[in-house]
């Protein structure tokens, strides 16, 4: 079965074949993988062996991995045709969610804060790591519903970033 998914703007095709190899972006690699229960996998790979969390919430993945958060979408080959026939993917809210329960040690950014795209808005500590959550677009800070030392739930809204206004 062939996957697409979309880490920090670089595109992967991967590909999982019946006895188990996987393909990315055309190289063979030799991945070992193994859930050890509920969102924690174990991951061997050239090598190294990785734990990672790994959490689907409704085609939105996140994936904790040595102390870094990934997020992405991963669309098999249907999706994507789908996609692409529709005009492709959409544009980020802005919002910052948290992709699991933690705690919120520092918020980075206040309120009427220009930030860019990838900038820090919050760090978030889960399983004893932690995260650095960014900001999903160019923006100004338009809401913080997030303080350090709160405890927060998976999905909880934690900061919300507009776009800038157009100069007219």
């Amino acid at each position: 079965m062939k996957y697409v998914t979309i880490i920090n703007e670089q595109r992967y095709e991967i590909e999982i074949d019946n006895d188990g190899s996987v393909t990315i972006n055309g190289e063979l690699r030799d991945v070992d993988f193994l859930n050890l229960g509920g969102s924690l996998f174990s991951v061997i790979t050239e090598n190294k062996s990785l734990e990672a969390v790994i959490d689907d919430d409704e085609g939105k993945i996140a994936v904790m991995m040595s102390g870094r958060l990934f997020e992405t979408q991963v669309l098999d080959e249907r999706a994507m045709l789908l996609m692409q026939r529709r005009g492709g993917g959409s544009v980020g809210s802005g919002e910052v969610h948290a992709p699991m329960p933690g705690l919120v040690v520092a918020v980075s950014v206040e309120h009427d804060q220009p930030v860019a795209k990838g900038d820090t808005v919050v760090i978030l500590e889960s399983m004893k790591m932690q995260n650095e959550l960014k900001s999903p677009i160019d923006g100004v800070v338009r809401a913080i519903h997030a303080e350090p030392g709160q405890a927060v739930d998976k999905n909880d809204l934690l900061v919300e970033v507009r776009p800038p206004v157009a100069a007219e």
